[in-house]
């Protein structure tokens, strides 16, 4: 409990006793019509109920008049002022009013802390040292002050604070707060690591890939703390109705309390001011809309909360919303559904030595940061000397044009040679083919093979039972390697040998042929894949291995690169969502019910209470229920 609502607890009790108290005191010691029992009244209402007037007040003088504290401030005052009309020193019910609502806002307070909690425990991954080995000892400086490059070193039970790459030592890193992975994974030279994993048994050095501003783990604090800033639609539909409905109540039960008398007085009966001023209180009591403007932000706080435990970052609660409505799901291929991990897996119909021919290719790629580039250079195997190579022209889509030692040679796809007007021969294998020719001349291929990822089948099927109607592959592989990954996978359709910008088309198309109540989502990795991820409906990032690029574009970040965590992703929103409509639907149909009786004089301030705080207390308590997602 934080101190202000211990604060608050305590006000409570002691308002209770006092409430209690005055109600056993036997009326032969306190009057009905005593001042020292209305003092001692007003002194139980003033401990529980001074905030309230306060806000109120500052409320009215800020020009911002109609909300829940002018609404139980107006109610409490009246009724009081009826009990002193009426001298029936009954002020017990102002007091019971005030004092259900604050244990309501107390519960309320609580539940929102428990929801941030969640977000917090994921902002403890922020690291609040980096160390640096100055003449042989460790320094500890901010992680702002690290430059690109520089080498730092993690010591066992320490936060790695900035992305880069291990260059000695191995150990275990404990990735829970990012990926919500229980398993720690096995870490070793040349491995690739991300900020905010806990290193948890050897020492490494660590070369800095980036800065500490754009690390993964400024990248997702940056996220979180900016989730809440972009409302979905149901939350901006509930702050419209708040504005409009709490000047509407107010006037309605000015017209309960001022119409019905009048009409009497007209016909000549007794106007009975006090009851339909108590029905107007009574009225306002219950018309309070608390229920709605908290237990809906709190029910996709709890969402996003939940999710972020589970390793998935939603950027807001309208993605939330619009990813529970997704009936499309088009995936980028390459480090999507596949590893991207590439191997050289031969070398055909080649005129040349392998050798000569991979060295050649090794070099002409040796600009590019592209995996299928990484491949051929690590099949090389020796140190590139990129003085060698010369007028490199890189073809999007097709591949590059250079030379190298004055040779000229081009290494690319099929496109790439029709583009060159150069002859080549198909491959039979499956696989990625690197065709390479020299001097104008065929010189044969090299076919290098990507991994499906383990639980890509899996994904697929999960999400086919998540009522996913359609899946659908974009690559700009080759159309027998598509065609081969999109059959293992179960996928439905698949388009191959696409450029970035055939696939922005191709999402249009789709786009345009779904129905209007239809999501398309799209779950990319790589920068080229940033202009589709913007393009869809919600965009959704392999976070753990994806490129900057595809991670801002994205709405919603896969942090341990698993495409199972999507249909959890789905199955999360639309738990969310579910509860934000029985919220919805609940509140605002027993604030109806109850709003009927009380002007009616069915319904007293206790049944008012029930209406505000019960219904309050109840949709909070459905509205945490979005935080329990580890079973979805």
């Amino acid at each position: 409990m934080t101190k202000k609502q211990k604060k608050m607890l305590v006000r409570i009790i002691i308002a209770t006793i006092m409430l209690i108290g005055l109600k056993l005191t036997p009326e032969s010691l306190l009057s009905e019509t005593s001042w020292i029992r209305f003092g001692l009244y007003m002194v139980a209402y003033l401990v529980i109920g001074f905030d309230i007037l306060k806000k109120a007040v500052k409320g009215i003088q800020n020009g911002q008049v109609f909300d829940e504290n002018f609404l139980m401030a107006i109610a409490t005052v009246g009724a009081i002022a009826v009990a002193l009309f009426e001298k029936s020193g009954d002020y017990a019910e102002a007091i019971a009013v005030m004092l259900f609502y604050q244990i309501g806002e107390l519960f309320q307070s609580y539940a929102v802390g428990k929801s941030r909690r969640n977000i917090s425990d994921l902002m403890d991954i922020r690291p609040d040292y980096a160390n640096i080995e100055v003449d042989g000892k460790l320094e500890q400086v901010d992680p702002d002050e690290v430059e690109i490059g520089s080498v730092i070193v993690c010591q066992p039970g320490e936060k790695v604070p900035i992305d880069g790459i291990i260059i000695e030592g191995n150990s275990s890193l404990n990735t829970s707060a990012l990926t919500g992975e229980s398993l720690p994974r096995e870490a070793k030279c040349g491995d690739e690591v991300i900020s905010g994993c806990i290193n948890m048994t050897g020492v490494l050095k660590i070369q800095t890939t980036k800065e500490f501003g754009e690390s993964t783990v400024s990248k997702i604090l940056d996220m979180v703390e900016n989730a809440s800033s972009k409302k979905s639609r149901s939350e901006n539909f509930i702050s419209k109705f708040a504005k409009y409905y709490t000047p509407a109540v107010c006037i309605s039960a000015l017209a309960l309390a001022i119409c019905p008398p009048v009409i009497r007085l007209v016909m000549g009966s007794s106007p009975m001011w006090t009851t339909w001023i108590y029905r107007a209180l009574t009225f306002l009591v219950i018309s309070c809309p608390c229920a709605l403007v908290i237990s809906i932000p709190l029910s996709f706080f709890a969402g996003i909360g939940g999710a972020s435990k589970e390793g998935v970052l939603v950027k807001g609660s309208n993605y939330l919303e619009t990813l529970s409505q997704t009936k499309y799901v088009v995936f980028d291929k390459t480090g999507t559904m596949t590893q991207g991990v590439f191997e050289v897996a031969g070398i055909h119909h080649n005129e040349k030595e392998d050798a000569e021919i991979l060295e050649l290719a090794a070099h002409v790629e040796s600009f590019s940061s592209h995996p299928i580039s990484k491949s051929l250079k690590q099949a090389y195997g020796k140190d590139i000397d990129q003085s060698r190579v010369t007028e490199v022209e890189e073809i999007g889509g097709h591949g590059i044009t250079a030379k190298v030692d004055g040779i000229s040679v081009a290494v690319g796809n099929a496109k790439l040679m029709k583009k060159l007007g150069i002859d080549y021969k198909d491959c039979t294998h499956v696989g990625t083919i690197v065709h390479v020719a020299i001097n104008g001349q065929y010189e044969g291929h090299i076919l290098i093979s990507d991994k499906i990822k383990p639980t890509a089948k899996e994904a697929i099927a999960a999400l086919r039972s998540a009522g996913i109607s359609h899946t659908i592959m974009l690559t700009g592989d080759t159309k027998s390697v598509a065609e081969s990954v999109a059959k293992e996978l179960g996928i439905e359709q698949v388009y191959s040998e696409l450029l970035p910008g055939d696939k922005v088309s191709k999402v249009e198309e789709l786009l345009a042929h779904k129905k209007e109540d239809e999501k398309l989502a799209f779950v990319g990795d790589g920068i080229n894949d940033a202009p589709v991820l913007s393009r869809a409906d919600i965009g959704i990032a392999m976070g753990a291995m994806g490129s900057d690029a595809a991670i801002e574009a994205a709405d919603i970040v896969l942090m341990d690169d698993d495409p199972l965590k999507i249909s959890k992703a789905i199955k999360i929103a639309r738990k969310c969502l579910r509860i934000v409509y029985q919220n919805i639907y609940f509140a605002i149909g027993v604030k109806l019910i109850c709003l009927v009786l009380g002007a009616l004089g069915i319904a007293n301030m206790w049944l008012a209470i029930f209406a505000d705080v019960g219904v309050m207390v109840l949709a909070v308590l459905n509205a945490i229920r979005a935080l329990f997602v580890k079973n979805l």
